[in-house]
């Protein structure tokens, strides 16, 4: 099951999903230090992860899949996003530095078509950066949140995933410790859940955060690619910057 868009975005404005979100950036942040320069593209719904590196990075694009739909991102414009299938992402061969999977790996229909595609924009020794539902996690076991969705993985399942797709596993780790709740007293304790969590009971985090590198000595998958020209693509149209859409405003 596919988490929508506009469940995404509704789970992000609340308490619950500002702390998630700041819990994980914070980790992300921590993989990728420094981004200077550097073009990013993330898959699925990464935009709540993206905006610490605008003003850093030289470009930043975000790929939705047609079933979980896109929104306008940032809302401020000019707009970043586009909906596209993942299988067919609209980069040329080699062309950006790094790679954010968030809300994608584990609603992949087709993992193997993904991932190639993801090798494939990557340019020479680029890094990957998934973040996927931790299967031991209280998160992946409640449905209300977008973490309870689609395949769970451990971080062994991860590695061992990426490694079969032409990707070194670097270097691994895990968020969101605190239960998923609403609660205000208890979301302010987040940040000592955090730290006793990641030292003693790093098996139940709520997420899995995994970067790998792109494996250049192997062989490249055999699939032979069509041609960017020939791939069917859907593009947000140019809009001037409006404020956040409501739930009926959707590609």
């Amino acid at each position: 099951m596919s988490n929508d868009v506009l469940d995404l975005a509704d789970f992000y404005a609340t308490r619950s999903g500002q702390v998630a979100r700041h819990l994980i950036r914070r980790q992300i942040r921590a993989l990728w230090p420094g981004v200077r320069g550097e073009v990013i593209a993330g898959f699925g719904y990464s935009t709540p992860y993206l905006r610490q590196f605008r003003g850093e990075a030289e470009r930043i694009l975000a790929f939705m899949p047609p079933r979980q739909g896109a929104i306008p991102w940032p809302p401020e414009g000019p707009f970043c996003t586009c909906l596209t299938e993942e299988q067919a992402l609209p980069l040329p061969n080699y062309s950006v530095e790094r790679v954010l999977l968030v809300h994608a790996l584990e609603h992949s229909e087709n993992l193997e078509e993904l991932l190639r595609e993801v090798w494939r924009v990557l340019k020479g020794e680029g890094r990957l950066l998934v973040v996927v539902p931790n299967r031991q996690g209280v998160w992946a076991r409640l449905e209300r949140t977008p973490f309870g969705q689609g395949q769970p993985y451990s971080p062994a399942q991860l590695s061992r995933l990426l490694q079969a797709h032409l990707f070194t596993p670097m270097e691994s780790r895990e968020a969101l410790f605190m239960p998923p709740t609403n609660r205000r007293w208890l979301l302010r304790t987040a940040p000592a859940w955090e730290r006793v969590g990641a030292r003693w009971f790093p098996r139940v985090a709520g997420v899995n955060l995994l970067l790998a590198k792109k494996r250049l000595y192997a062989a490249r998958p055999a699939k032979a690619y069509p041609a960017l020209k020939h791939r069917t693509l859907i593009l947000p149209a140019p809009v001037r910057a409006q404020p956040s859409p409501t739930r009926r405003q959707r590609y």
